[in-house]
């Protein structure tokens, strides 16, 4: 946004206070120690972020003692999850600047605000309906029809808090089945690919794009990136623009994640036209943009610590074709094969109990173009 409030620098030997101790706030950690600047995690428990910080602090989102002395000592603080309550960031708020904002954070953590934010925009989602209860529900289906997905309007992710529903779903128990939150019925989008925009966006209105990057989910949960996705140029600037748009809209400040839908329409000609379509917003660092460690002159973990510190952003630049793969429960155990991997990069986030669906690291692989 033109206009916008210059932001107060952050100096190297500052501290930066992350909120959350998972391996994001891990992987941002060791990027602001390359940086020369400490970082301090709060958290309700400690987790393998705690392991590589100068300090935290263990204490819940509803202790606003701790809070308040958490944000006393650091510089600037920022969230490697979405879901912080909206309190705890106010507390902060007002003893120390958040970043990303908290007016980008209350959109992003509703689905039903963050469709209409991307709407007003005139940027096109899925159909969407606001449903409130068991009624609501069968006039939405009325309206968007079946498949469609109901969802859980918050604290929802890698499939957790949705269900499908289908000719012959039992809408009254579907409802049920979500705990009776309020939820947003979702129509279903015939993608081609699924795509993702990792950006950042700085001090004085600066924005830094990577390359588009298209993932491939297996149980709900992101399984493989490569970059770049395979779409036209038209389409990667067309993306590339519209979370543009959306972080300007949003006033933000650091990397950003939107991830989209390439649906190809036919032609009479036989040819193709790609349409996209805005899935859902990520207002942090995001697990398809992992490969930039290795594979972009940037990593999307120093563009954060970057623009939350008002310094300019950095290369977005990718060194070749890429391919990063997560490590999801067990797939850990094969460290060893893949340090052989001589083409391989291997980050493991120091979790000590390989459950299935945990994401226990990543691998990246550089190819050149």
């Amino acid at each position: 946004m033109s206009g916008a409030k210059p932001l107060a620098v952050v100096t190297p030997g500052s501290t930066v206070g992350i909120l959350g101790s998972g391996q994001l706030g891990r992987m941002l950690a060791l990027a602001a120690a390359r940086l020369g600047v400490k970082a301090h995690i709060y958290a309700p428990e400690a987790g393998p972020a705690c392991d590589v910080a100068a300090r935290h602090t263990i204490a819940s989102y509803d202790d606003m003692q701790a809070l308040a002395q958490f944000a006393s000592n650091v510089a600037v603080v920022t969230y490697e999850f979405e879901n912080v309550p909206a309190d705890a960031a106010a507390a902060i708020a007002a003893h120390c600047p958040v970043l990303p904002g908290p007016g980008a954070l209350a959109i992003t953590q509703d689905r039903l605000s963050e469709k209409q934010f991307v709407n007003s925009l005139g940027i096109a989602t899925a159909p969407f309906a606001q449903v409130d209860d068991a009624g609501s529900l069968a006039r939405a289906v009325a309206q968007i029809g079946r498949p469609s997905i109901l969802k859980t309007r918050r604290f929802g992710y890698d499939g957790k808090g949705q269900t499908m529903i289908r000719d012959g779903s039992d809408l009254s128990a579907v409802f049920r089945s979500l705990g009776g939150a309020p939820c947003i019925l979702e129509g279903v989008v015939p993608f081609a690919r699924e795509i993702s925009v990792v950006a950042a966006r700085g001090a004085g209105d600066s924005f830094a794009a990577y390359d588009v990057c298209e993932n491939e989910h297996a149980h709900h949960i992101l399984s493989t990136t490569r970059v770049p996705a395979a779409i036209s140029a038209q389409t990667s600037a067309q993306t590339i623009s519209i979370a543009a748009k959306i972080a300007a809209g949003l006033d933000y400040i650091g990397v950003i994640c939107v991830e989209m839908f390439v649906v190809e329409e036919q032609q009479i000609d036989g040819g193709h036209v790609e349409k996209i379509f805005v899935n859902e917003i990520a207002p942090r660092v995001h697990n398809s943009g992992h490969w930039t460690i290795d594979g972009a002159v940037a990593s999307q973990f120093e563009q954060h610590i970057r623009a939350i510190c008002g310094w300019p952003l950095g290369s977005p630049r990718r060194y070749g074709r890429i391919e990063m793969r997560n490590l999801i429960g067990e797939d850990a155990h094969r460290w060893r094969d893949i340090l052989g991997d001589s083409a391989a990069s291997l980050h493991l986030y120091g979790k000590h109990e390989a459950r299935a669906g945990r994401k226990m690291g990543h691998v990246t692989r550089v190819f050149a173009e």
